[in-house]
């Protein structure tokens, strides 16, 4: 599943509507043809697809991806052959995701309006071959219940992917933003406000280990997630977007950095995979 950097795509389908509070529909245009469609977006959804890669089973294998936004992540999933299904709380979200549907793969995917934190009733008790949870934890004050509900919801021998932001870099942004008060700061602190505007928290490696562990997911493997692209956007040196080739170059670049230490330690994102023993 080598895959290239992915474009936007564009339309539909329904399982199951739980409803709530909708927070993330004034932000869903920002967040899809904002944050993912820069440089640091793309080279995001790349890195992170060719991890997954490395341990999903073979398609047609079904994925649930909880929190999936636009469906970033989940869409070239479908267009590799496997059946997904995008979960968000958000219908806001979950419409931008209709618009973003390529007709290509429309046959492959299902939309479910759902908590996370109650993710297994939305899907009507089923289990899949993969649960994704990318970029969402960290917008929760405890991240347990959610990491309760993936365990829940992955087969036996199946695959937890977990990305969220890394507590262990939290000065990386200020610093390099010139905010040096925060950056001292942020040495003891996991919280900051993110780049759409909203609180955030920060986690750790192994907190999130110990949970999915306690709960029969074994960790198998630890990415680190944006490093220097994210530096250099945020020292005001951005990739220019439109240079494919450099943008490939700096991809593969990230990648192999955040299978490595240090590098991967100083990434502001970690990337997580466990695979259910029971």
């Amino acid at each position: 599943m080598r895959g290239v950097l992915p474009t936007s795509a564009g339309g539909c389908g329904t399982l199951r509507d739980v409803a709530v509070d909708d927070t993330w529909a004034g932000l869903a245009d920002e967040f899809a043809d904002g944050a993912y469609a820069s440089v640091k977006g793309r080279v995001r959804t790349y890195v992170i697809h060719r991890q997954l890669g490395e341990h999903l089973p073979p398609p047609p294998a079904r994925v649930l991806d909880v929190g999936a936004g636009a469906g970033h992540q989940s869409f070239p999933l479908a267009r590799a052959g496997y059946e997904v299904v995008l979960m968000d709380s958000s219908a806001g979200m979950l419409d931008k995701a209709r618009q973003r549907l390529p007709e290509d793969v429309r046959q492959r995917v299902t939309f479910v309006e759902g908590d996370g934190a109650h993710a297994s009733q939305a899907v009507g008790g089923e289990r899949f071959d993969a649960v994704l949870c990318h970029g969402v934890i960290g917008y929760l004050d405890d991240p347990e219940p959610v990491v309760d509900q993936l365990c829940r919801c992955v087969v036996p021998g199946g695959l937890v992917s977990i990305m969220t932001g890394n507590a262990g870099a939290m000065a990386v942004r200020p610093a390099l933003e010139g905010r040096w008060a925060d950056a001292l700061a942020s040495f003891d602190t996991t919280r900051e406000t993110g780049v759409l505007g909203l609180p955030t928290r920060a986690d750790t490696v192994e907190e999130i280990s110990d949970l999915i562990d306690a709960r029969g997911v074994r960790p198998v493997q630890w990415y680190g997630v944006w490093l220097f692209v994210d530096w250099l956007d945020l020292g005001g040196a951005a990739l220019d977007p439109d240079d494919a080739d450099q943008l490939q170059a700096a991809a593969e670049v990230e990648l192999e950095a955040g299978r490595r230490d240090p590098y991967r330690q100083l990434s502001r994102l970690f990337h997580l995979v466990g695979r259910a023993d029971r």
